[in-house]
């Protein structure tokens, strides 16, 4: 059913909610693992000069220990694993890549928002992926969330 499973990463511990759910799918299926990390450009574009350097260079190391740290869980499994690191806007990258490499699944991370943050907010990576996405979305809530 499920051949390759995307699950995009930004490092944060959602992320270990996330394989918790998304890994044992993958057993199930036999499917091939892709773990993305989106490199955010809109925040380079607001650095300037060398400063914008840095941080995209800061960015993509800990992007590589982000999508390095799923393939290794994935491997332990016996899950054929591919990594990538793409600069972009992360709704928008994780979905082309989605539809580039046929993914039948993308599994990804909430933080739970209280409803003052959903008004502030400009909404969710995982909320415009769910909502312009072609395939099935299995969204994951962070476990330290209260349910707000």
């Amino acid at each position: 059913m499920y051949d390759n499973i995307l699950i995009p990463t930004d490092g944060s511990e959602t992320v270990a909610e996330t394989l918790t759910h998304g890994l044992p799918i993958a057993e199930t299926n036999e499917a091939t693992v892709h773990s993305l990390y989106v490199v955010d450009s809109r925040m380079t574009a607001a650095a300037s000069g060398d400063t914008s350097t840095d941080l995209e260079r800061a960015l993509e190391a800990d992007g590589r220990d982000a999508v390095d740290a799923i393939e290794q869980e994935a491997e332990q499994r016996g899950l054929d694993t591919v990594t990538d690191i793409q600069k972009g806007t992360p709704a928008k990258t994780i979905l082309e890549y989605a539809d580039e490499h046929d993914i039948d699944l993308i599994v990804i991370g909430t933080r739970g928002k209280s409803p003052r943050e959903k008004v502030t907010s400009l909404g969710s990576v995982s909320e415009r992926v769910v909502d312009n996405a072609s395939i099935p979305v299995f969204v994951v809530r962070d476990a330290g969330t209260d349910g707000k």
